[in-house]
């Protein structure tokens, strides 16, 4: 079974309900048996958005308590061998996207099935990993 890497703008886009989520992402983050990944840089991201007001989602709690009420979704943690791994990652300019992609490389190198909910265009770029948007 695929497992899902979630990007910042589908976190945020899909609790918000907003129309910029990509049809085929809308569909993987609503359907109850996805098993969905969320790197914890795009959980610092995404808490970074809700605090400066560039999104709906009212609060950081809010926030946290749609993530933490999903039982679908891993947190998954920020270590040396993301950091490693996205330091070879010359394709990508921006460190956040790098983090994102190093930890689904990562993930895909376990002998996991994955795939990127990102509409990001450098990431797609790269043909680095298997992108839904």
């Amino acid at each position: 079974m695929i497992k899902y890497i979630i990007d910042t703008h589908a976190l945020i886009w899909f609790i918000e309900g907003n129309p910029k989520l990509g049809s085929n992402a809308q569909v993987i983050l609503a359907d109850t048996a996805s098993q969905l990944i969320l790197p914890v840089i795009v959980l610092a991201e995404a808490v970074w958005i809700v605090e400066k007001g560039k999104t709906s989602i009212p609060s950081v709690s809010d926030l946290l308590n749609v993530i933490n009420n999903d039982s679908r979704i891993m947190i998954y943690p920020l270590d040396q061998s993301i950091i490693i791994k996205s330091a070879y990652i010359q394709e990508i300019k921006e460190m956040h996207d790098r983090q994102i992609v190093a930890t689904a490389l990562l993930i895909q190198d376990k002998g996991e099935k994955i795939a990127l909910l990102s509409c990001d265009l450098n990431i797609a770029a790269s043909k680095l990993l298997t992108i839904i948007w």
